[in-house]
């Protein structure tokens, strides 16, 4: 089970690999597990600042596998999914950056959209396909895709189901870079090392929790809560480093989160 999900830990960077490229990384029970476990274990690892997720071969992650929807179908399914659900990774207080190396599909664009930060390759293909399986918006989708595309997109993606390419995800709103494979990952684990060396980890978790969190809210409740969290931060040593550092003109020094 354990190389289900391989980890590497970099510069502060923890890269998480989806290890099933015989089957596009499809998702199982026990791929989730092992990867929602090791989301857990980097969020209270001091040495661990960001992560990176990505896939093994040719596939990010290409939705959920076969056969487990074959057991679903007819009623064998045997498996207990995990408690937790399929949005933990936004819940994690370390930042996430996904870095989609090729076919991302229905659950897997799920986990590619979950990331707090998207870098694709531009060959690489996107569909949601849910529609196409007999099945619905899963997970949050119906959720997250709307506010990163628009409704009209996102109408368009989930009902078509159809098949786009990175580059396409990019005009969309959906990914934050486009890069040919080859340099995908190497950008991506850069710009995690560049969170890890230059940004608070304490701030990084408050402003993801207020990303995540906020959507739902009035601009006043927001702003409201922003105060509230502002003040708080006067009294960390992540704030006195970050003007010390600045001031200083040196690198900053921020303690673990």
């Amino acid at each position: 089970m354990d190389d289900l999900v391989l980890s590497a830990l970099d510069r502060g960077v923890l890269t998480l690999t989806f290890n099933r490229p015989d089957r596009l990384n499809a998702w199982t029970d026990q791929l989730g597990r092992r990867y929602f476990d090791l989301l857990a274990e980097a969020e209270k690892d001091p040495a661990v600042r960001a992560i990176v997720v990505t896939g093994a071969g040719k596939g990010f992650c290409a939705g959920a596998d076969f056969q487990t929807l074959g057991e679903l179908r007819d009623g064998s399914y045997p498996g207990e999914p995990d408690p937790r659900p399929n949005t933990f990774p936004a819940s994690v207080g370390k930042p996430i950056v996904a870095a989609v190396n090729g076919a991302c599909a229905g659950l897997g664009m799920v986990h590619a959209l979950m990331c707090d930060v998207v870098f694709t390759a531009a060959e690489a293909k996107w569909t949601t396909a849910f529609a196409r399986r007999g099945l619905i918006a899963e997970y949050g989708l119906a959720w997250v895709l709307p506010r990163l595309a628009g409704q009209q997109r996102a109408m368009d993606l989930l009902l078509s189901g159809r098949t786009f390419t990175g580059t396409e995800a990019y005009e969309l709103g959906l990914v934050n870079r486009v890069l040919p494979g080859g340099e995908l990952l190497a950008a991506a684990q850069d710009y995690a090392a560049d969170l890890a060396a230059h940004s608070s980890p304490a701030s990084m978790a408050v402003i993801k929790r207020q990303v995540w969190g906020d959507w739902e809210l009035t601009l006043e409740q927001s702003a409201r809560n922003a105060t509230h969290e502002m003040l708080a931060s006067f009294g960390r040593p992540d704030f006195a480093e970050g003007v010390a550092s600045f001031l200083e003109r040196r690198p900053p020094a921020f303690p673990s989160l």
